[in-house]
Order: structure tokens, then C-alpha cells, then sequence
């Protein structure tokens, strides 16, 4: 079965430029069903397909093989190269402390998630967890950007109407499911690092805090949502 990440990079180029799939099969010369299966990860292309794809979408290969977040390739996923806000000397938020300290709780506990991911050894849990807090990111930014007066939406390659109408959710739904999936078959010898209180506070001493306040803060809101909603219906 083909990289699942170049069957679903295939089929969300296909929809993003909205085209049905006989009309993406007949640009690309071969047939829908074969497309069909290309996008459902049934078949494996071969490099001319690959080569044609990536013309006809306008993106990289290594774009469509999920190898890189670029559409033109340029790689951005250097752990050594790649941006690190918490190397800044004066790290903090200008004019809102509660947005400083929201961020590093946030900032705290990914990093932690994804060092225990690493531990685990699991690059489909990771990058499940990786598209679900991604597109997390996205839905908050674009609604920013959306209320923000006399924006376009030019930087955005999915349209608007898709937006609104719940593509990105439907998304972290995958996203989520994915995750669930890899964790529940986490491969032969994979080995679960300690999730106990004592091993975690051990581990990570400083951030493991941050990780225990989102847990309580996010366990409260939704006791209370849901004892809310009991009442309301009573």
C-alpha cells in the first residue's frame, strides 16, 4: 500500500483546485479508477505519475510525498535550522501577560508530548499528532485573519465557503483518528516511556508542570460544560 500521506496530499490537491477526479484522471492521461485508487492508497503510483502530479498541481515532490510542509520544496523541517521562539532572550508577549503565560503552558506541553512521542518511537503517531495541532493552529489563525478588517484571503489556498463549512475540523477528526490508530499499534518492540506522576515530575521537572495545569484547567471547563448541559435538560 502506498504512503498514506501521498494518497491524502493527492486527493486534497484534487479538491482544492475542484476538479472531479475523472477530470484530474484525464489532465494526468491515465484513468479514474486508477486515480481512485491512487487517492484511496490502494495502488502505488510509479515515478511518471509522480512527475505528472506535480506539474499539474504546481507543488514539489517531496511536497507530495509528505516529506516537506513547502509546496515548493524547500525543506523546513531541520530540527537544527528551524526557528525557535524559545531562544529569544526576552521571550515574553507584548502588553498581555495572560497570553505570555497561555503560550508557554502551551509551548510547555507540546514539547513534552512530542518528546514522549519521540521516546515511542512512532512516526505515524507523530505525525498524526503533528497534523491535528497543525491544523489547530490554522483554523485559529484564519478566523483572526477572517475577522480582521480589509483582509484578503490570498495567502490561503482553501477556499473560504470549505473553511466555514468544516473542511479543516473534518480534518482533525482524521487527524485524531490516525493518532489513536498508531498508538493502539505502536509496532513490534515499540516501548511506552512511564506515564506515571512520580516518573513524569522525575523527567521533566520544569515542563511537566505546565502539562499538569492544562489537564486540570481543560478537565474543569468540560466537567462543568457537561454538568451545565445536565441541568439544562432536566
Amino acid at each position: 500500500m502506498t504512503n498514506p500521506d501521498f494518497a491524502r496530499t493527492l486527493s486534497l490537491l484534487r479538491q482544492e483546485k475542484g476538479i472531479s477526479q475523472r477530470q484530474a484522471a484525464k489532465a494526468l492521461g491515465i484513468s479514474q479508477a486508477l486515480l481512485s485508487h491512487y487517492e484511496n492508497g490502494a495502488r502505488e503510483p510509479g515515478l511518471v505519475f509522480v512527475g505528472k502530479a506535480c506539474d499539474f498541481y504546481s507543488v514539489s515532490a517531496d511536497f507530495l510525498l509528505g516529506r516537506t510542509l513547502s509546496r515548493d520544496g524547500t525543506t523546513i523541517l531541520d530540527a537544527d535550522t528551524l526557528y525557535d521562539v524559545s531562544d529569544e532572550r526576552d521571550n515574553v508577549l507584548r502588553g498581555s501577560v495572560l497570553a505570555t503565560l497561555s503560550k508557554k503552558l502551551v509551548v510547555n506541553s507540546v514539547g513534552l508530548l512530542f518528546d514522549l512521542l519521540s521516546q515511542l518511537g512512532n512516526k505515524n503517531a507523530i505525525r498524526a499528532a503533528a497534523n491535528y495541532l497543525s491544523t489547530t493552529v490554522y483554523i485559529l489563525f484564519r478566523h483572526l485573519h477572517r475577522a480582521s478588517p480589509n483582509q484578503d484571503e490570498d495567502i490561503f489556498s482553501v477556499p473560504g465557503d470549505w473553511f466555514v463549512a468544516g473542511l479543516p475540523r473534518a480534518d482533525m477528526i482524521m487527524s485524531e483518528a490516525q493518532y489513536a490508530q498508531a498508538l493502539n499499534h505502536p509496532g513490534k518492540g515499540a516501548q511506552f516511556p512511564p506515564l506515571d506522576h512520580a516518573s513524569m515530575k522525575a523527567a521533566y521537572p520544569g515542563t511537566y508542570q505546565s502539562l499538569l495545569q492544562i489537564v486540570h484547567t481543560c478537565g474543569e471547563r468540560l466537567n462543568g460544560e457537561m454538568s451545565d448541559h445536565i441541568e439544562n435538560v432536566k
